[in-house]
């Protein structure tokens, strides 16, 4: 690890990194919360910057710092957050490239804009990365990837890594998965709570309590969930394992099969992704 990348490593060890928010909105607000939770920085190194008070009050509740101004944030942060919208990205870094300089690390939230544009619009030489995570991370148990520009090396992978493990799953991807990412697990979670608001209804439907139904439907798609990540088993072995000879589970998949449940799910996964990629060539 060379000098810079262990000054990075110790000011995070002593909680020292300062982390910048160019952009408040509901993603970055989200980042920011799952990092207080997990008390990787405190609230007084967090700084965030908007044009107008909208998004900001937010913040200053949780005890970060806040500003209107854009450069603000590059003089006062080391690991800089890009969260804004993509069509306002290129005019937010022509405005704050000349305050980049090579302590900084820039990590962008932005979907859509890939690390060349990046690249192309930042000093050459900038240490930059592209996240993409799912909304979960503000329980920490979300599910993020991340790919490298040119310019971040394994001090830098290891530094955001670190910081985003305690937010739930945090993994290095070439860039080509993000997309894949987004079909995935980004507008994943939104199949899964579907799944879940059915599973609860068929029981509403049988005679169980709404409530009750919603809290089981959840632990039930938690545990299996768990399940898969601790024992490392294909989801087929597990589902297999549940089924007994004329039992009632199989007698349940063969419905969801006459219904076409998997090829569906494939299909959701697929035009997602071809949404996020053509959102890309935007």
């Amino acid at each position: 690890m060379g000098a810079e990348g262990r000054g990075l490593q110790r000011a995070m060890e002593a909680a020292e990194l300062r982390v910048g928010f160019v952009g408040a909105g509901r993603m970055a607000g989200g980042l920011a919360r799952g990092l207080l939770r997990a008390g990787k920085v405190p609230a007084n190194s967090i700084l965030a910057s908007a044009p107008s008070d909208k998004n900001l009050d937010m913040w200053r509740e949780s005890g970060c710092r806040t500003t209107h101004c854009n450069l603000e944030v590059l003089q006062e942060s080391t690991l800089v957050i890009l969260a804004t919208k993509p069509h306002v990205l290129p005019g937010v870094l022509l405005e704050i490239r000349p305050a980049v300089g090579p302590h900084h690390v820039i990590v962008s939230l932005v979907a859509g804009v890939t690390l060349q544009t990046l690249q192309r619009l930042l000093p050459s030489g900038t240490k930059v990365l592209r996240l993409m995570p799912n909304l979960p991370y503000v329980v920490q148990a979300g599910a993020m990837v991340f790919a490298r520009g040119t310019g971040a090396g394994d001090e830098e992978a290891t530094l955001l890594k670190n910081l985003l493990s305690s937010c739930g799953l945090c993994e290095e991807v070439p860039e080509s998965y993000i997309n894949i990412h987004t079909g995935l697990s980004g507008s994943g979670v939104a199949y899964v709570y579907l799944f879940a608001e059915a599973l609860a209804e068929g029981a509403v439907k049988m005679g169980m309590p709404g409530g009750l139904a919603s809290r089981i439907a959840a632990q039930t798609l938690l545990g299996a969930a768990k399940m898969m990540l601790e024992t490392g088993e294909h989801p087929a072995k597990l589902r297999g394992d549940v089924c007994t000879p004329g039992g009632t589970t199989i007698h349940a998949l063969h419905q969801l099969e006459k219904g076409a449940l998997r090829a569906t799910v494939m299909n959701a996964v697929e035009a997602a992704t071809n949404r996020a990629r053509s959102m890309a060539e935007d």
